[in-house]
Parts: structure tokens; sequence; C-alpha cells
């Protein structure tokens, strides 16, 4: 039985490896619901659309969606190493932090959290993108300023990419959220894709 198990272990090892070798690139997006396509089918999320693109673009690169509803940065760092280890990405897009602000937890807690997952990818030779966040004024200014300046502050400190604002063009904007106020609708995935893209763009194809 041991050995069956071990064939078994072996083949599937070898499996992703050969899907691994297929691709010159591996992106690891790690990110809450936004990234997990809530309340749509998969294919109509952002991550699914930039898989298509990514195509059309002729890049040789897969995508791992490990993004979870309700994940928080506590969450996505506990996940990182594992996910690190078995996907071996080239490039990390972490869209993390929003159910952190919108829990009213610790930004310095937030902070630490996404530092050490910038850490982890960069020690493994990988390139980070990071999605900035915001936050509606009912949190008020302070607390919605400091949560912003998060991200401005990592991507300064790191020397990594930033997208301000992963939200921009939909946030606030009539029609573009689900009936919770928090979750894009189908229409805004595409803008979702276009906030990225370019700085996407210039990682995968330097």
């Amino acid at each position: 039985m041991k050995k069956w198990l071990s064939k078994i272990a072996l083949v599937v090892y070898l499996a992703v490896g050969l899907v691994s070798a297929a691709f010159a690139q591996t992106v690891l997006v790690v990110g809450d619901s936004i990234s997990a396509a809530y309340g749509l089918e998969t294919k109509q999320g952002w991550v699914a659309l930039l898989e298509q693109k990514i195509k059309q673009a002729n890049i040789s690169a897969r995508i791992v969606n490990a993004s979870i509803s309700g994940d928080t940065t506590a969450g996505g760092l506990q996940r990182l190493p594992q996910l690190l280890a078995e996907h071996q990405p080239s490039v990390v897009v972490l869209e993390l932090g929003g159910n952190d602000g919108l829990r009213g937890l610790s930004l310095d807690a937030m902070h630490a959290n996404l530092q050490q997952m910038i850490e982890l990818a960069t020690a493994q030779q990988a390139q980070v993108v990071l999605l900035g966040m915001q936050l509606p004024p009912n949190y008020g200014p302070r607390y919605t300023q400091n949560f912003a300046q998060v991200y401005q502050q990592l991507a300064t400190e790191h020397e990594i990419r930033l997208v301000p604002f992963f939200l921009e063009g939909i946030g606030g904007v009539a029609g573009m959220m689900q009936a919770d106020g928090i979750h894009p609708v189908a229409e805004a995935q595409p803008i979702l894709l276009a906030n990225v893209w370019p700085i996407l763009e210039q990682v995968l194809m330097p």
C-alpha cells in the first residue's frame, strides 16, 4: 500500500513539474473575494480574464489563482509559504488587506503581514505586484488615509510595483457593485483587469 501511495505521489509531482515546465512563467494571485470572483462564475472574474489576455498576447505564463473569499493578510501570510513551494512563481500578485480594513483590524499588523509576504516572495526571486485598496469614508478620515498609505509605504520600502487603487473606476460608481456594495459585478471585471494589466504586462514582457 505504501509503495502504491509513493508511486502515486511521484506521478503527481512529475505531472505538476511537467505543467510548470510547459510555461516560461507562473503568476500566483493571492487575494480575497475580489480575486475569487465572489458572486460570479469563475470564468467571469478578472483573473480568468487575465488568463485569456495572456494567451491572446502569446505570453508563455500560467495563472494560479489562490484567492479565498474572506481572507485577510494574516490568512494570506499563513498560506503563502506552501503556495511558493508548490508553484514556484516568477510573479506574485498580492490582493489582500480589504478585509483587514473592513473589519477595522490593526493597520500595523496588516503592514507587517504584507511585508512578510513580500519578503517571502522576493526571497524566492519572484517579482511582486501589490494591488492597493481604499476604504469607504464612513470608516473615518484617519483610518482610511492610514489604510491607503500602507500600500504606498510597502511599495516604496521594497521597491515593488503598485496599483494604487485596484478598484479605480469601480468603487463608488453606480452599477459597478453587487447588491452588497462590496463586490464588483461581472461588467466591472474587465476594468479590474485594465487596472492591473499595464503593470503585469511590463513584468511578463520586460
